[in-house]
């Protein structure tokens, strides 16, 4: 997740595992609810992007982002997590500010976690946020079958999204700059056909990649801990060593008795 050229930058000792550094639990239920729109608040048609993250995660240069969004897909709306009802509020008004319609962004509220990974299925493109983007929040889109589009950045919290998508063979849905992540939300929202045909093979891989392989996850995570433990093991045997070759050095000499 993290790119070699950043590792500098970084005091920790990075450990690098194969494929992705989350761990999921592909045991976790979806429930069988079918929710209609009408249900969830939505309308009953047009183009539903969402993004379930903690409302604090939604920037100004992102939120004007999607509302570029939604001004190039009509009849498209924003589903996002009623985390707090002042920032659902400020959210509206700002859209209203910048020509979008208020009534274009509709809130979640909470509901059980089987009952909120069956309701991803209503949803057709799950959006993210920066610089700090969907770690859980994304691979519960992917766990119920969602799309997810990411921006890749430098920072950690920035490549996490791009971490999971490769673990879950979905490279073609990272892009690099904001830019290019808007144009691949619209193009996506204004071509069915492929849309749908990602969302099949989403279906199909999602038991098969690594990213819900709990098993094979517990391996090289078991690996790197013991790799961590000799090495501090070796750190230490070798501090023990210096400790004791210097207090040798500073040991007072006895005086010659023959004075």
């Amino acid at each position: 997740m993290l790119p070699h050229p950043s590792r500098q930058h970084y005091a920790e000792k990075i450990a690098y595992l194969p494929n992705r550094y989350q761990v999921n639990d592909r045991t976790r239920e979806i429930a069988a609810t079918q929710f209609s729109r009408a249900a969830l608040g939505l309308p009953s048609t047009g183009f539903v992007f969402c993004c379930f993250n903690h409302n604090y995660k939604i920037t100004p240069s992102t939120f004007a982002g999607w509302l570029r969004i939604l001004k190039k897909v009509a009849g498209s709306v924003l589903w996002l997590l009623a985390d707090h009802e002042t920032a659902g509020q400020h959210l509206r008004r700002e859209a209203s500010a910048r020509g979008v319609s208020a009534e274009r962004l509709i809130f979640a509220k909470r509901m059980s976690p089987p009952d909120h990974l069956a309701r991803h299925r209503v949803a057709d493109l799950f959006l993210q946020t920066l610089p700090g983007n969907a770690h859980t929040t994304a691979s519960d889109a992917l766990w119920a079958g969602l799309s997810v589009l990411r921006w890749v950045g430098e920072a950690v919290a920035s490549a996490v999204a791009a971490s999971l998508l490769t673990a879950i063979d979905r490279a073609e849905r990272i892009t690099t700059t904001p830019a290019q992540s808007e144009l691949l939300a619209v193009e996506l929202a204004t071509n069915p056909e492929s849309l749908s045909h990602s969302k099949q093979k989403l279906a199909s891989d999602r038991l098969i990649a690594p990213l819900f392989d709990t098993v094979w996850f517990t391996r090289p995570i078991e690996d790197a801990y013991i790799q961590m433990l000799e090495r501090q093991r070796r750190a230490c045997r070798q501090a023990t060593f210096m400790s004791r070759h210097e207090r040798a050095q500073h040991r007072p000499q006895p005086h010659d008795a023959r004075r």
